[in-house]
């Protein structure tokens, strides 16, 4: 019986040895260097520097010369130095495969608080589960750590972060909205500037609504992890009818700038032709006030003129001697006698006749009696 117990403790010890030595040989310990970007950190293991991509986990691109820093990306590398800074522990996990195609060590890393930083990513929303070849070790926690990103709408998820599509598709459908609930235009300037502003938001919603139509597993799927494929098909749906919409409401206000520009032609030919008329009058006016002007001038000046003359005439006048009047002289008739003038004499009608005379009424004339 003691044969037999000491017998099994012995195979015990050598399974468990095996185990320790099976499980230290799947993982190893090291010291970081740096951070190359979301997912990827330099590791010194034994004074040799190793690239260690983080398993399970895909982070946006920044460093990939033929691409553009993708959405987050900054974000992804910022916190990666944070959880795991230069000169710190870390315990490295591998799973089926060790290498990628670049060389790289897969493995998933443990920083100094034991968390498992591969899942910390996912937690912030930074990254998103991926599988690389047959390795899926760390695949469930960081998919429930996703999941959690998800519900608190964080990174890749927020709606207040410009560059994600939860964010994208908002602000494309707050832009169409009110593009759309402008006051009314009065103007054909007013009408096309919000034709202007309503085909910005439409060629905005377009681009958002491109990203929900695009394929989710080309090599930006990052960007698209926020909406599952049914959630990406209710999302464009109803995207689809507000552009419909919108582009109902753009030609609209097309047709109002057209018609409020002809209406402003046609008052602007009207006021024209107004002011020429009015001009007309003025002139007219101003051209009559001068030549009134003109003769109440030189009638003025006429009158200055004339009382001038009259004035010099009366001070040359005023300035002559004075005429020469002789003395005034008293006439005294001279003395007469008065003498009866004789009575005039008549003639004798008559001659010879002596006899008495017979007068006719008046005493002129006589006759013999």
């Amino acid at each position: 019986m003691r044969k037999l117990i000491i017998g099994a403790t012995a195979a015990v010890a050598v399974v468990t040895g095996s185990l320790i030595a099976a499980a230290a040989a799947n993982a190893d310990s090291g010291t970081v260097v740096r951070v190359v970007d979301g997912d990827t950190v330099v590791v010194s293991i034994n004074n040799n520097d190793q690239t260690i991509r983080l398993l399970n986990i895909n982070t946006p691109e920044t460093k990939d010369p033929n691409k553009p820093t993708e959405c987050l990306g900054p974000e992804a590398s910022k916190h990666l130095e944070e959880v795991l800074p230069v000169g710190s522990k870390v315990r490295l996990e591998f799973d089926v495969e060790r290498h990628d195609k670049y060389g790289r060590t897969l493995a998933g890393v443990f920083n100094a608080k034991n968390q498992l930083v591969n899942a910390e990513i996912a937690r912030r929303g930074l990254g998103v589960p991926m599988v690389v070849g047959e390795n899926r070790k760390f695949l469930p926690p960081v998919e429930a750590a996703f999941e959690e990103a998800r519900t608190a709408k964080s990174g890749l998820f927020a709606e207040d972060i410009e560059c994600t599509l939860p964010a994208q598709l908002a602000a494309a459908n707050e832009a169409l909205t009110a593009a759309q609930s402008a006051a009314p235009a009065t103007t054909s300037a007013g009408a096309g500037a919000s034709a202007t502003g309503l085909a910005t938001a439409i060629f905005a919603a377009k681009s958002a609504k491109d990203l929900l139509s695009a394929a989710r597993d080309t090599e930006n799927s990052i960007l698209w992890a926020a909406y599952s494929a049914s959630e990406s098909a209710t999302k464009l749906t109803a995207l689809t009818a507000v552009i419909t919409k919108a582009e109902s409401a753009h030609n609209q206000l097309k047709d109002q700038e057209k018609t409020l520009a002809a209406a402003e032609k046609k008052a602007e030919e009207e006021r024209v032709a107004a002011a020429a008329r009015a001009e007309a009058e003025r002139k007219a006016a101003a051209e009559a006030e001068a030549a009134a002007k003109k003769a109440a001038d030189e009638a003025a000046a006429a009158e200055q003129a004339r009382a001038a003359a009259a004035a010099a005439e009366a001070e040359r006048i005023r300035n002559l001697p004075a005429p020469y009047v002789p003395p005034a002289q008293q006439y005294v008739p001279p003395a007469q006698n008065y003498v009866p003038p004789a009575p005039p004499a008549q003639s004798n009608p008559y001659p010879g006749y002596t006899g008495p005379r017979c007068y006719a009424p008046g005493g002129k004339s006589w006759r013999p009696c």
